[in-house]
């Protein structure tokens, strides 16, 4: 049955077949730009021993929500994340299905001093080339979009052009194959991409199949403190919110009342509204 994912992906894919710059090269201009381009330390920056990190993204649309944000300033909001304490970003650069771009992330990493996780659909080497290019820190890799080799070979590319590999799983099974493949930074989706359902408990478990070493991040479902405070105690290093903090009145405080429990009139928290 053909699902959201799917569909995505084949647009992606389609892209990707039409791009003719040779890989050689592309590569070995991302490596290139190490020797100039200032380097954050994405997986570290979540290892806090106060509580759990927030990668705060900067999303304008969603597949499933429609329009948030459309006219949000990247920058501005990345500043009033960081204000808020956030330990990294996230910005969606796909175009067709979330409104993003190279510009968003480029804004949004200028106005901060906090690591960016480059959030796309990644299925060549030459988008990994790409993120490191356009001033990335980390990049995704879906695990349910990419075949095993694939992924072993991403990671290792990731790793080569100094960008932290956030590889993002469903289950356990995916897990497993996260883990096979060399990652060592897992984001576990409560959010079923083929189905779009959200699983709160989803996380809890697949948390219990990973390396107690490895850092975690739990994305999507999280709309309070409290799912905060749960998926801490089930061993999670940082949470990935978006849609909450893209549509409060006033983000830093949407993040402080995440990290630390604070109340916030202007940035109400609701269980049910998903990352």
């Amino acid at each position: 049955m053909s699902s959201y994912l799917d569909g995505i992906l084949a647009g992606h894919r389609a892209e990707a077949a039409k791009d003719r710059r040779d890989l050689t090269a592309l590569v070995e201009r991302a490596r290139a730009s190490l020797s100039t381009a200032e380097l954050r330390p994405f997986a570290a920056s979540l290892r806090r021993p106060d509580g759990p990190a927030i990668i705060a993204e900067v999303k304008r649309r969603s597949p499933s929500k429609g329009d948030l944000a459309l006219d949000l300033d990247p920058g501005e909001l990345a500043a009033a994340y960081e204000a808020g304490g956030a330990a990294c970003l996230s910005v969606l650069t796909d175009e067709p299905n979330f409104g993003g771009s190279a510009e968003d992330l480029a804004a949004a990493r200028a106005a901060t001093s906090l690591p960016v996780l480059r959030k796309d659909f990644t299925i060549s080497a030459a988008d990994i080339c790409d993120a490191r290019l356009m001033g990335a820190d980390a990049v995704l890799l879906i695990v349910a979009a990419l075949g095993d080799d694939e992924l072993r070979g991403f990671v290792e590319l990731a790793g080569d052009l100094g960008l932290a590999a956030l590889v993002e799983v469903h289950d356990v099974d995916e897990a497993g194959r996260a883990v096979d493949a060399g990652a060592e930074l897992i984001g576990v989706n409560q959010r079923d991409l083929r189905t779009f359902e959200v699983d709160t408990a989803r996380a809890e478990q697949v948390a219990r199949s990973l390396p107690a070493a490895m850092v975690k991040v739990a994305e999507s479902g999280i709309g309070s403190r409290d799912d905060v405070v749960r998926l801490w105690d089930a061993g999670y290093d940082a949470v990935l919110v978006g849609e909450l903090l893209v549509r409060s009145a006033d983000p830093a405080a949407a993040v402080r009342a995440l990290r630390a429990g604070e109340p916030s009139e202007t940035a109400p928290l609701h269980p049910e509204v998903p990352a």
